[in-house]
This record gives C-alpha cells, structure tokens and sequence, in this order.
C-alpha cells in the first residue's frame, strides 16, 4: 500500500519548484532587462544624433538663405544701376538727337526758332517741376516732353504740365506755348492720343527725327 505524501507542501501551478530554477528566471530577466537597456540607450543617441543633424541642418538652411538674400540683393543692384543708365543714356541720346533736328522740323511748320534750352528744373510753392527741352522764337514757345518709350500715362501727365508752365515759367506767361511729345517707340496708341491733344508728335528714327502729326494737324496753343 502506498503512502501519501501528507506533508510535502504543494506547488502552485506554472511557478518554479527549486532554487535553480528562481535563479535561472532571474538571469534571464535580468538579460533581458540588460538588452532592454542597451536598446534604450541607442535609440537615445540616435535620438540625439538626429536632432544634432538636424540643428546643423537648420544652421545650414539659415546660412544658405543669407547667402541667396545677399546675392539677390546685389543682383537687383545691378539691375537697377543696369536700368538706370540705359534710361540715362538713351535718354540723353535721344535729347541730343532731337534737339539737333529741333530746329529744322519746326522751322518746316512755321514757328522761326531762335534758341532751344535743355532740362529747365525749378520749384514752385512746394512744387518741383521739370521740362525736357524749350523751344524759343520771341512769340512763341515749344515744350518738349522727350521719352525712350512713350505711353498713354506719360502723355496725360505731360498735358497737366503744360498747363502749368505759364506758371511755373512765368518768363513766358504773355508766350504763346505749344506742346511737343518725342520718343523712340510709343506704346497703348499714345502718339495718337498726343495728337488729339493738340501736341507736336516727334518720332526718332535711326539717326535723324520727324513729325508725324497728320498733313492738316494743328497745335493747340496753351
């Protein structure tokens, strides 16, 4: 007959029965927990390497937009000073070309010449003013609004000014004064527009200038 182990202690179900056994779980928690561990610590320093690339990165954007700013600066520079002195040059030029032939083409419209002035500038209470060339014969008087490239804004702002130059020219206030437009290209049909105002219309072409105001254009006397 078998006897019955009365007095050995029961075990509960799925935990270790010996010493070994504890001691076994125990390292391999503890590997784990090391692995664990190891793992935390490179994701840290990849975490750290990232945001470490990632400042340089920000550092770098910042210093390639100081340079694409300062090189945009310096370009825009360049083409302003490249703009102003076409608009100087061209402007001078066309001046001087049609102020050489000032004379003769108003000659051939009756109105005898005697002088022509460039860039009469001034100040009228507060006002500044300025008018390209002067055309005088004693009697009467030609204003000329000289443009490269001649549009519909240029023409009306011409006509407010020769309103006011019996004004802000007071020498010529008992003047008869007549406006002339001259320019290299004209644009949005303001020659035409010129010409319904009452204008001399003065095209450069190649060396040399004309008027090409109609067969029976006549000036309008302000």
């Amino acid at each position: 007959m078998e006897k019955d182990n009365v007095n050995e202690p029961v075990q509960p179900y799925g935990q270790p029965t010996s010493f070994d056994q504890v001691w076994r779980l125990f390292q391999e928690t503890d590997k784990q927990f090391r692995e664990t561990d190891k793992q935390f610590r490179e994701t840290d320093k990849q975490f750290w390497e990232t945001g470490r690339r990632f400042q340089e990165t920000k550092k770098q954007i910042r210093e390639n937009d100081r340079i694409l700013t300062e090189r945009f600066k310096d370009t825009d520079k360049k083409i302003k000073e490249i703009s102003a002195l076409f608009t100087t040059q061209w402007g001078n030029l066309i001046e001087t070309l049609v102020e050489g032939d000032l004379v003769k083409l108003l000659n051939e419209k009756n109105i005898r010449v005697a002088q022509t002035t460039e860039r009469i500038k001034g100040t009228h209470e507060g006002q500044n003013f300025e008018y390209d060339i002067v055309a005088i014969n004693g009697k009467e008087v030609v204003i000329v609004e000289v443009k490269t490239t001649l549009r519909a804004d240029d023409v009306k702002e011409f006509h407010q000014k020769i309103w006011k130059a019996k004004t802000y020219l007071s020498q010529y206030k008992d003047n008869i004064i007549y406006g002339c437009v001259a320019f290299l290209k004209a644009e949005e049909a303001s020659d035409r527009m010129a010409e319904k105002l009452g204008f001399f219309v003065i095209k450069a072409t190649g060396s040399s200038a004309s008027i090409i105001n109609k067969g029976d254009f006549v000036p309008k006397a302000f």
